[in-house]
């Protein structure tokens, strides 16, 4: 996908300051720490972006992005932050809850973990609730660059294994740092959209 204009719309707490419009919808969750961020600029090609952080916890509301006025990416805050508050982890979970059951516009999610780390009943739980919802996901396995080669298949057995279901699925294992799964991972959300009947026009393709 070639990058030609990545514009933040705005940041939202509840439904009513969601931003109006049709445009496919890729929603990024997953655990604090899992490198959502860093995924983020990598699938852009951009080392900064507002609204970014890679501090853990500090996305602290939905952030909104408009990709070449093609489609939108959504930035939710990371779960399971040990050092925040009971009661802004409920906040979050509110947050990440209402946007999953209510955005229409949301074509898929991203759903990211960390390829170090076993899956959590946190990250089983979502992908159950997912399911339920009959929402698209494909699990992008991030930091792919941590682990050697045997290691890295592996560990993605384990996590393949621990996600499976009713349902085939849809994965890609994946590194910020040399852009391993980015082809892939672009590939499938173009496929998604068009799905969706929502176009991506062809000048904005260059993968």
């Amino acid at each position: 996908m070639k990058i030609i204009s990545t514009e933040f719309i705005t940041g939202a707490v509840s439904a009513k300051q969601y931003p109006k419009g049709t445009l496919p919808e890729f929603a990024f969750v997953g655990r604090s720490n899992v490198g959502k961020s860093s995924l983020i600029k990598s699938l852009l090609n951009r080392k900064k972006l507002i609204r970014i952080s890679s501090s853990p916890g500090k996305t602290r509301e939905i952030n909104f992005f408009s990709i070449n006025e093609a489609m939108m990416f959504a930035d939710l805050p990371g779960y399971g932050f040990a050092r925040v508050t009971p009661a802004l982890q409920k906040k979050w979970k509110k947050m990440i809850e209402e946007y999953l059951t209510q955005r229409e516009p949301l074509t898929a999610i991203i759903f990211i973990v960390d390829i170090r780390r076993k899956p959590t009943e946190l990250d089983l739980t979502l992908k159950e609730w997912l399911e339920e919802l009959d929402r698209k996901y494909i699990l992008v396995i991030t930091k792919a660059d941590k682990l050697s080669s045997s290691e890295r298949g592996k560990q993605t057995k384990i996590i393949k294994a621990a996600f499976m279901g009713k349902n085939a699925l849809d994965f890609t294992v994946y590194s910020s740092k040399d852009h391993i799964g980015r082809k892939e991972l672009w590939g499938q959300l173009q496929k998604w959209a068009r799905e969706d009947k929502h176009q991506v026009t062809e000048n904005n393709v260059d993968l």
